[in-house]
Parts: C-alpha cells; structure tokens; sequence
C-alpha cells in the first residue's frame, strides 16, 4: 500500500471493508442530532476521502449530522482499478455499489452529498436505486456531456504527461496513473460524447441542493440549471469566484447553503 495515503477527512483513522469483493476505506463522523439523516460524501472524478480534507467534519459540526465518508473502488486506499471503466459506471456505482455499501454500514435514508461525478452518481441513485433517500446536495455535478467539459479534461491529460501532477495525485491514491486514466480515459471515449443523464431526473422525488461556481472549469451552468428544470423539487446556489469545487473555493458559502437547505427539509418533514 502507498504509505503516503493514510489521513481520512478531518485528520481520522481510515476503516476498511470488503464490499463486492473490492476493498474500500472509509470513515465515520458521528453527529450530535442522532434522528438526523446520515450525510454520505461520493467525490470528484480524481477525489478520495482524504481530499474532502475537513469539510465533512465542519458539515457535521454546522448541521448535526454525522456523515460517512469514502473513496470508492479504484481511488485513495481502497483497492486499485482493474480494468478500464465502461460509460455505464456511474450507474454501476449508483445503483449497485453504493447500495451495497449503505446496506453492509446499515445507512437507511441518507442526504447523499456528491461532487461532480459525485453529483452524478448521487442523481442517479436517488432516480433509479429505488431506495429512500432524505435529500441531495450536488456540487458541480454533471447532467450530460459539454464540449466545454471535454476541452477540460483534454487539457487535464496533458497536464497528467507534463507537469507534476502524477506526483501530486500519488499523494493521495495507491496508483495514480490507473486512478487519472480510469477517469480521464472513459470521459474522452467517443461513446461517452453522448452520455446523459437527463431523462431520470424528472424520477428524483426528494429535495435536492444544487451549487455550482460561475468560474467553473469542468462544466457550464446548464448542468445545474437543467436539473432545475427537469426536477420536481430544486434549489439552485449559483457562487461567485468559485471555480469547480465550492466545497474548497467557497466552504462557508457551501456550509451556509446546506445547512438552510437540510433545516427546511427538516421542519417540512415535521409539519
């Protein structure tokens, strides 16, 4: 294993467990409002546990709520990507890995906090797993495929070959190279050109968040804004000087925002 990767959010000791076969670290964060719904973190295209860094704990501390928070298969500690990915894996992780996960940590009707692939992964589940889920906080996520999002991730390989970027990723994940071509590899397939996801969300019956950055540079505000449209219940935060991730570039404004958000859902779920 990669003795660098060993800090969980907010500094804990990693756990580990076999689900599916495939081994996965995570943590717990135990809140102070034990009726209150556990808040479940799913990462970035090239996140991990470690790379929530402290938010989860000062999500926690804000709002009551414990959280789990993981690195799925082929990221941070948990085990190394195999083979290459297929553009069904965000429902792969959605609707089979996922619930796999919630059901062997016993985590019934979680508010599922994802971050752009994250997000992805997050609306797909609460659409399609058939599960109860309490509310979605979606940050950046992706709905369907933009020229704009693919120009990015083309600059993102070439990083990968030029910079020290494979040395900074091999910080955090057991294999950089399999973890970046994993991700990199799958969102520049021609097939995947025409992945979306756009058709299920009307499906979503829960509350959701959903913040994006006006400096994002993976994705326009027609993914947020789409959701609005074709979701029942959604409240948009739209940041400014906020690139990707509002969780690093403007953590009190995401705190604020999701706290209102899980108080409302709270006070409709008790009236």
């Amino acid at each position: 294993m990669n003795s660098k990767v060993t800090n969980g959010a907010a500094g804990s000791v990693p756990q580990y467990l076999e689900v599916g076969g495939r081994r996965l670290e995570y943590v717990r964060l135990p809140g102070t409002d034990p009726a209150a719904p556990e808040l479940v973190f799913l990462h970035e295209g090239l996140g991990c546990l470690a790379l929530w860094r402290d938010f989860p704990q000062r999500l926690v501390v804000a709002t009551g709520h414990g959280a789990l928070v993981y690195s799925r298969y082929g990221y941070g500690s948990s085990a190394v990507l195999e083979r290459a990915r297929e553009t069904d894996f965000m429902h792969e992780e959605a609707l089979e890995a996922l619930p796999a996960l919630l059901d062997q940590l016993g985590i019934e009707r979680p508010v599922l906090f994802g971050h752009s692939d994250g997000g992805s992964i997050a609306l797909i589940h609460a659409a399609r797993a058939r599960r109860a889920v309490a509310a979605l906080v979606v940050l950046a996520p992706h709905v369907m495929v933009e020229e704009f999002t693919l120009a990015a991730i083309r600059q993102a390989r070439e990083a990968f070959a030029t910079t020290d970027l494979p040395q900074r990723l091999g910080r955090y994940h057991q294999d950089a190279v399999a973890t970046f071509r994993g991700w990199n590899d799958i969102w520049l397939h021609p097939q995947f050109a025409a992945w979306s996801i756009e058709e299920m969300l009307a499906e979503i019956s829960v509350p959701v968040l959903a913040i994006q950055g006006h400096g994002d540079e993976y994705g326009t505000m027609a993914q947020i804004e789409r959701i609005a449209e074709l979701a029942p219940e959604v409240r948009l935060a739209m940041l400014e000087d906020c690139g990707h991730s509002p969780q690093r570039d403007q953590p009190q404004a995401v705190i604020e925002a999701t706290s209102a958000f899980l108080r409302g859902i709270s006070r409709a779920g008790t009236s």
